[in-house]
């Protein structure tokens, strides 16, 4: 199957230009001047942008097990519709964690068949398993998440400094990665408990200190160990100068940062809007401010979602309660027009927020077919209309709480390729293992793709 498609506007890694992007059997064969085309090329708008699609390297799906959370068939859905054409499942909600090979079989057989997105699979850390982790990166995972503090689920328990220590040694010796949700449990307990209605109560009961702390001990025990890390979902932006001196030290530490911390300041979180509860919290607005310069300056890596969603019964909108509520943000269908809005609003560039929420985690998960426009890459592709505006409305997520509903963005995703298909709702997603290798196709699939 060959596509060609050219726009005035291509975003290209080397800088946005006029081109046409030639593909054939789901991979970019060549880019060539406007003209340069077939009859049946397919042009943009004049409006539209031609994007590469993205790649959100922190999404909670929870099938099997918490399936009436969110499973394959809706996250990808709603993924598609935003232009995102990978993703990368975290290894909590689901139940059985993906900490085992066998638990990992049993996500891909969940998988199989009904995700209309390319999905990789992160693997769990949790206390007794580094043992686990080498036949789980030769199964495919592309690195191990690990929790610091109380997971919130009692299957995925957090790793102590010891359990932290080991995890890395074994991973140094095989240049693996481990991602962390690092908070910290004594700062939490020496803060105010959350409850009722007040999101300041909220916030006070999860301090900054409790992130600062623990990406301290992370940046302790890479440095003993040699081992590369990964601060997922960062909302305090006090912490960035222990990251930058971590390093000009040596230490191989990424971080990333989410559309919610680089929109919303906790000064306009109404009280009882439970919609907008995750961990870390939303902070302040000089918090959100200064996420933005470490995008900008570098010291942040990447922006993808933590989708995290739940039944609307666990965020307890009947009653407001943020001690109750569950912790978690859905918006992986609004990711790109809600960082590009936050991004014009500030003079920064469509081509930044490409880099960090393309190429950035499609490195980071070790997926070196996606993350760009390029000759050898996966011929995902997406038209964005940066100009036009719309309002958050109905979504493809499993349950409509989100806390931008109603809100209006600019930017508009109009089409969706994977692979050179349009994206139509159809299950034409693959299951990918680390670095990129596919696997045969489904039993019974029309889809045939060279292996890599």
């Amino acid at each position: 199957m060959s596509l060609v498609v050219r726009a005035r506007r291509v975003s290209l890694s080397d800088g946005e230009r006029s081109a046409a992007v030639h593909t054939d059997g789901g991979r970019i064969v060549a880019i060539t001047p406007f003209d340069d085309v077939p009859a049946d090329v397919v042009t943009l708008a004049d409006d539209e942008v031609l994007l590469p699609g993205l790649v959100d390297s922190h999404v909670h799906v929870n099938e099997p097990g918490r399936t009436e959370w969110e499973g394959f068939a809706s996250a990808t859905r709603a993924a598609a519709a935003g232009g995102v054409t990978t993703i990368v499942d975290m290894p909590l909600n689901s139940i059985p964690p993906t900490t085992s090979v066998e638990a990992l079989g049993v996500k891909r057989q969940a998988a199989e068949g009904q995700v209309s997105v390319d999905v990789a699979f992160w693997g769990g850390a949790v206390p007794g398993n580094a043992g686990r982790f080498r036949p789980m990166l030769e199964a495919g995972v592309v690195g191990f998440k690990c929790f610091l503090i109380d997971s919130g689920v009692p299957e995925f328990p957090p790793l102590d400094d010891d359990g932290l220590r080991t995890a890395l040694t074994e991973l140094a010796a095989v240049d693996g990665l481990l991602i962390a949700h690092a908070e910290d449990a004594d700062a939490i307990a020496a803060a105010p408990e959350p409850g009722g209605p007040s999101y300041a109560r909220y916030l006070a009961s999860r301090p900054c200190a409790a992130e600062e702390s623990a990406i301290g001990r992370l940046i302790e025990a890479a440095k003993d160990t040699g081992a590369r890390v990964h601060v997922v979902h960062l909302a305090d932006a006090d912490a960035l100068p222990l990251i930058r001196a971590a390093r000009a030290d040596g230490v191989r530490i990424t971080v990333e940062t989410c559309p919610h911390y680089l929109t919303f300041a906790a000064e306009d979180v109404p009280d009882g809007a439970t919609a907008f509860k995750c961990c870390p919290p939303i902070r302040e607005a000089a918090h959100r401010e200064a996420l933005w310069r470490g995008l900008v300056d570098g010291d942040i890596d990447l922006v993808v979602s933590d989708h995290s969603p739940c039944t609307p019964e666990l965020k307890r909108l009947d009653v407001g309660d943020f001690g109750l509520a569950w912790g978690g943000v859905a918006s992986l269908q609004v990711g790109l027009p809600v960082v590009w809005t936050g991004a014009r609003a500030r003079g920064v560039g469509l081509d930044r927020v490409v880099r960090w929420m393309s190429e950035a985690p499609a490195r980071l998960a070790g997926l070196p077919g996606k993350g760009a426009i390029a000759v050898g890459k996966d011929a995902d592709l997406v038209a964005f209309a940066p100009e036009a505006l719309w309002r958050v409305g109905e979504l493809h997520h499993r349950h409509p709480v989100t806390p931008y509903a109603g809100r209006e963005l600019g930017g508009v995703v109009r089409r969706t390729w994977l692979r050179g298909q349009e994206s139509d709702g159809r299950p034409l997603g693959d299951l990918l293992d680390r670095g990129d290798a596919d696997r045969p196709p489904t039993a019974g699939s029309s889809r045939e793709r060279p292996r890599r």
